[in-house]
Parts: structure tokens; sequence; C-alpha cells
């Protein structure tokens, strides 16, 4: 990161600080809002991947899971439901036929 972007960042970070402490925010509200923003992008980003959302992060993990835990994110893909035994059978009877 160049010394310029460093800068920017910082003086566009200061605003931010200014707008939590002037909004009457604790240090733990404005920790909590500021890691569910970023681990939820970083969810997005990686299309759920908790691993690759993790070194996104910067991360180990377990610390990335025991957060979303924490701050109730749901992170799981969605899943497909699994064919019971019944009707893989009638599938393949089916097929048989």
């Amino acid at each position: 990161m160049t010394k310029e972007l460093q800068d920017q960042m910082k003086e566009r970070f200061d605003v931010l600080v200014d707008d939590l402490m002037t909004a009457g925010l604790f240090l733990e509200q404005a920790v909590e809002l500021l890691e569910r923003s970023m681990i939820g992008r970083a969810l997005r980003e990686t299309k759920t991947n908790q691993s690759e959302a993790s070194k996104l992060l910067g991360i180990h993990r377990n610390t990335l899971q025991r957060k979303m835990v924490e701050h109730k994110i749901d992170g799981k893909r969605p899943r497909r439901k699994p064919v019971t035994r019944a009707q893989s059978k009638t599938a393949r009877r089916s097929k048989a036929s």
C-alpha cells in the first residue's frame, strides 16, 4: 500500500470514527459493526467459502467461524436436499422399466 493510499484511508477512517463517536456508539459496538461488515463482505466475495474468506480477512478459519457464531452470521451455502433411499429405489425402478 502506498503512502498516498494510506493517507487517504486514514482520512476516510477518521471521518468514520467521528460519525461513530457522534452517534454515541461505544467501542465494542463499533468493532462489532466493523467485524460484521467485513466478514459479510468477505463471505460474499468468496461465495461463502470460509477458508478463502478467512485468508482474505487475515484470520484463522476457526476464528472466522467463532465470530460468525458470535455475530449470528450464516455463511452456509444452500444445500441440496439429500435423496432418500426410497426415492433412489423408485428412480432406479423407473429407469429399469
